[in-house]
């Protein structure tokens, strides 16, 4: 019976860590996984290296993402962070409309 009881503190910490880490973390990658996968010509993304552009096509493995009027280039689907013109989606990213706040 102490043996049990000895490991109850330990327990509890599994449970906690899974509520404060592992769940958090699982539901943004499915988050992002849907995301990518809804992606379709047009769309506005936001790629992991910081440039914004519009969807110019889907292919098998990677996307056309026209960066500049005329620059289109090739980038993987996981390149995609989020979609800053989707109105019912969060975004992460920040608004380029809005000045930066000032102390």
């Amino acid at each position: 019976m102490e043996a049990l009881v000895q490991f109850v503190p330990f327990l509890l910490i599994l449970v906690l860590f899974w509520f404060l880490i592992i769940r958090p973390s699982r539901k943004k990658q499915q988050a992002v996984a849907q995301l990518r996968a809804s992606l379709s010509p047009g769309d506005t993304v936001l790629l992991g290296s910081g440039f914004y552009g519009t969807i110019a096509a889907i292919e098998d493995d990677g996307l056309r993402v026209e960066i500049s009027p005329g620059v289109v280039v090739r980038v993987h689907r996981d390149a995609v962070v989020s979609t800053p013109d989707r109105a019912d989606e969060p975004s992460t990213a920040p608004d380029a409309d809005q000045p930066p706040p000032t102390a």
